[in-house]
């Protein structure tokens, strides 16, 4: 049996969208498949949000393994077009790797309990209520902002710069710029206030104010902890992740295309 890529042992993953369970029956005869926790690699099908399921899967169980992702969702920032009939192993054989570290997520509620997530694309505070949130904004031990009044507000990695980080008006990070978005999401005061760029060694400290009037939670990508008093981030080193990409179909290409769309 040939290798695709150096990876003897492939898994192959399927979202339940339709057209991602059409293409696996498509691919279950190209070769004899394994099961992901026996896997080098694993061949996922379906879109973003079904790869950072498989990632963060992955993560929960403490084996990550290089993944490859074919498109059959909407966007596919994390994604490979899918070409049906085309020679799969060839091009795992061809593509080239990304890593990336995720943000770690240390949240205190309010009742003292203490839970920890990892989060691919972006941590985000949000308000639970009708009334404004009210944060403390802290970077490296040092208070930046003392009051951010606003809708809540969000710090992402470069690979989650294009997701709900664009959508709240913050910057596109190229995936080699070692850089974090802390951005506000709709915030009254400083009314102004557009947000930062931070060296990914930056440790942020969100801290809520008046927190039983103006309750907060606190989401890592689709983890949720609510009723929270103090938020605590930096970049998880030691749970590395790799994409692997088509050549010319690389993620960093896709971000740099996304600055020119209209």
């Amino acid at each position: 049996m040939s290798e695709a890529g150096g990876f003897g042992r492939l898994a192959l993953l399927a979202s339940a969208a339709e057209a991602a369970q059409e293409a696996q029956a498509r691919l279950a005869d190209m070769r004899d498949w394994c099961r992901l926790e026996e896997a080098d690699a694993v061949v996922v099908l379906g879109g973003d949000g079904f790869m950072l399921q498989v990632l963060h899967q992955m993560l929960d169980t403490g084996r990550v393994i290089p993944a490859y992702g074919l498109n059959l969702g909407t966007v596919g920032f994390l994604m490979n077009k899918y070409r049906a009939g085309r020679n799969l192993e060839a091009r795992i054989a061809k593509a080239r790797s990304f890593s990336f570290a995720p943000l770690r997520m240390e949240a205190l509620r309010r009742d003292g309990t203490v839970e920890s997530h990892c989060a691919i694309n972006e941590v985000s505070l949000l308000r639970e209520t009708r009334q404004t949130a009210k944060i403390e904004v802290i970077v490296n031990d040092k208070v930046r902002i003392a009051e951010l009044a606003c809708d809540g507000v969000l710090l992402a990695t470069p690979a989650g710069s294009t997701a709900y980080n664009l959508s709240a008006n913050g910057p596109i990070l190229p995936l080699d710029s070692k850089m974090l978005a802390l951005t506000p999401i709709s915030p009254f005061r400083p009314r102004r206030w557009p947000g930062a760029i931070l060296p990914d060694l930056s440790k942020v400290t969100f801290r809520v104010i008046e927190a039983e009037k103006r309750p907060v939670a606190a989401v890592a990508d689709q983890k949720e902890v609510r009723d929270i008093s103090e938020v605590r981030l930096e970049i998880c080193r030691d749970q590395e992740l790799t994409l692997l990409f088509d050549p010319g179909h690389a993620l960093d290409e896709r971000i740099v295309a996304e600055q020119f769309a209209t």
